[in-house]
């Protein structure tokens, strides 16, 4: 606990300074983004111990950084998917040459954690390149519901947790872990929506804006079941791959997959939503 309380002092500000400053440029936020995605897809390939093919490896790593950028701006994402393929063909040559040690099923597993993670974290850039001056509010929200649930579901299942969630998975989870992370996350998008009104007020003196509660609190619910879907597939890769963390940059927490697993599912869902019925939260 102490490990996990000393790295979230850290972390925290250090997350806030970022999103600040993803506030004033988004490419502040596209940046922090890419180094997270090349850490966490990296993180993946240690841990399934697919990093001893190094060439593989460097490839990989290599997409991962260039992929999130392609998506970010506009004049380069007509290029993503060219050099989606051109990443394919390169692994598939690199596979030929080493064809007596790779197996299909690790090439395909390759592809696309290097594919989904560099997608599923460099949402949060979208939402500032998309969104503009809400855009911020939305990584906000992303994050906080994400994290939030997961804490929650920490705090009821260590004192409350009696039934077993997914007992060959997760061991630790509970259905009262899980609702108490609900809860937390309900509460944290009502007091987000809230917040967001207040400090538009309090900054211009006047409302140039409405929050809409009642799609925020539902795209939590949501947003809860995602994240807990993301964090156990993330359990049950680490039981697979015979690891309990994905790796320690983080004492307590694990690592960077580690502590971004519920936000992989979260943060599409909340993108795609918005860009479905924009503005979803703003009226």
């Amino acid at each position: 606990m102490a490990k996990r309380l000393i790295t979230a002092a850290i972390g925290v500000p250090l997350g806030i300074l970022i999103i600040f400053l993803g506030s004033l440029s988004p490419h502040v936020m596209s940046a922090a983004t890419d180094i997270l995605s090349v850490m966490a897809v990296f993180e993946v390939l240690s841990a399934a111990k697919y990093t001893r093919y190094r060439s593989i490896t460097v490839l990989s790593l290599l997409f991962s950084a260039l992929l999130p950028l392609f998506f970010c701006y506009d004049d380069l994402r007509t290029y993503a998917i060219p050099v989606a393929f051109l990443f394919l063909v390169m692994l598939f040559a690199c596979t030929l040459m080493r064809h007596k040690e790779i197996k299909f099923e690790e090439l395909g597993f390759i592809a696309f954690i290097s594919i989904i993670i560099p997608l599923a974290i460099s949402t949060l850039a979208f939402f500032c390149f998309q969104f503009k001056e809400h855009g911020t509010f939305f990584v906000v929200y992303t994050l906080c519901v994400a994290w939030i649930a997961d804490g929650g579901a920490y705090f009821a299942g260590t004192f409350l947790g009696k039934h077993k969630l997914c007992p060959e998975i997760s061991p630790k989870k509970t259905w009262e872990g899980f609702f108490g992370g609900l809860v937390a996350a309900v509460i944290a998008a009502v007091l987000l929506g809230f917040g967001y009104e207040l400090w538009d007020l309090l900054f211009t003196g006047e409302h140039h804006f409405a929050v809409n509660i009642p799609i925020l609190v539902g795209a939590a619910v949501v947003s809860t079941f995602l994240g807990l879907l993301g964090d156990l597939i993330a359990s049950l890769l680490k039981r697979q791959c015979g690891v309990k963390d994905f790796s320690e940059i983080l004492p307590g927490h694990g690592g960077v997959m580690d502590r971004f697993d519920s936000v992989l599912f979260v943060a599409p869902f909340v993108y795609l939503l918005c860009k479905a019925i924009f503005p979803i939260t703003i009226l």
